[in-house]
């Protein structure tokens, strides 16, 4: 088993307004990218910062490699921040951006050099020392601003909604380089975002959060097979709920196998049919009124139309009790 990089024990961060997060309890192992996962306001930025030393700490401990971290500001931790705004200094050339940092620390300067050098081949943006930050584009800043973070050889890399800022095809290509890095470099990240995809895209585990706590930490699969409450069943991937006997099933919509005419465990009607390139989202409408999605075959599809009597097979599937 890795050992364990960080440890976050009874942690609490109180702001004024009664806000933040209470008795917060989870250990990240070395070499992993966990992600905190949520809707905004959860709380999940609040950790972070707690983590890099931009919030002080309401009670509790945060260890790195088990050292108490909580009394250092943030220059003096293990850990190097990237944020949503990629916090370049425009007046200053790529070189000397990622130079900063190194030279606080009163690097020599043949190390800068070499390490600017091979940091900049690891992004694939080699030779852009001399360029500023505005001739480059979003997701290039985005690199470079990781890029810095990664040359201060930092024990733990927070990265706080650091692609939200990107259009959808970069984004996919930010979250590929950014796993390739980590696991040849082996850094340990910590990652906040409310994307579930690119959550499930990266993380070894994810924690899922909901109003200031943890709802279910796991892997990916765990998250997405087994939810543990409602509100993770809800939050990640595509999912429907059908009430049977007082109790609340669901079930993805890969999971409900969709046959022509009533002979099944629902029969219910066609709705819409969309082509989506390989597969269709058929939507079905059940004798209570509820609406069911189910990913079906272009050939059903085609023998299909609004109307249509069919019957739903519902497969995996989790059951919950229904909330009050």
């Amino acid at each position: 088993m890795a050992n364990i990089k960080l440890q976050i024990k009874d942690m609490t961060k109180k702001y004024d307004n009664g806000d933040g997060v209470e008795h917060i309890d989870l250990d990240i192992y070395e070499g992993e990218i966990v992600t905190l996962l949520g809707p905004s306001g959860c709380g999940k930025t609040t950790i972070l910062r707690t983590i890099g030393g931009f919030l002080d700490v309401t009670a509790g401990d945060i260890l790195v490699d088990g050292q108490s971290i909580v009394k250092l500001p943030p220059e003096k931790r293990p850990t190097a921040m990237v944020f949503q705004s990629y916090n370049l200094w425009p007046h200053m050339t790529i070189y000397e951006n990622l130079a900063f940092g190194m030279k606080l620390r009163k690097i020599p300067k043949d190390t800068i050099d070499r390490d600017i050098k091979n940091i900049l081949e690891l992004v694939h943006m080699p030779g852009c020392e001399k360029k500023y930050p505005n001739q480059l584009s979003g997701g290039q800043q985005q690199r470079i601003a990781i890029a810095r973070s990664l040359l201060l050889k930092p024990s733990l890399l927070l990265l706080d909604e650091p692609f939200s800022a990107l259009d959808a095809k970069i984004r996919q290509q930010m979250r590929e380089e950014l796993k390739k890095i980590q696991s040849d470099l082996g850094i340990t990240v910590v990652f906040v975002t409310h994307d579930q995809e690119e959550a499930m895209a990266l993380s070894h585990r994810i924690v899922v959060m909901n109003k200031g706590k943890f709802d279910q930490v796991g892997t990916p699969e765990e998250i997405y097979d087994k939810p543990a409450t409602l509100h993770v069943a809800g939050f990640i991937g595509e999912m429907n709920f059908v009430e049977r006997d007082g109790k609340i099933l669901a079930v993805r919509p890969e999971d409900i196998t969709v046959k022509l005419g009533n002979e099944g465990d629902l029969p219910a009607l066609v709705r819409t049919i969309m082509l989506l390139g390989h597969y269709v989202v058929m939507t079905a409408e059940d004798s209570k009124g509820e609406i069911i999605k189910c990913f079906i075959d272009r050939e059903l599809a085609e023998q299909l139309k609004p109307g249509s009597q069919v019957s739903l097979c519902l497969g995996k599937h989790t059951v919950f009790e229904k909330e009050a």
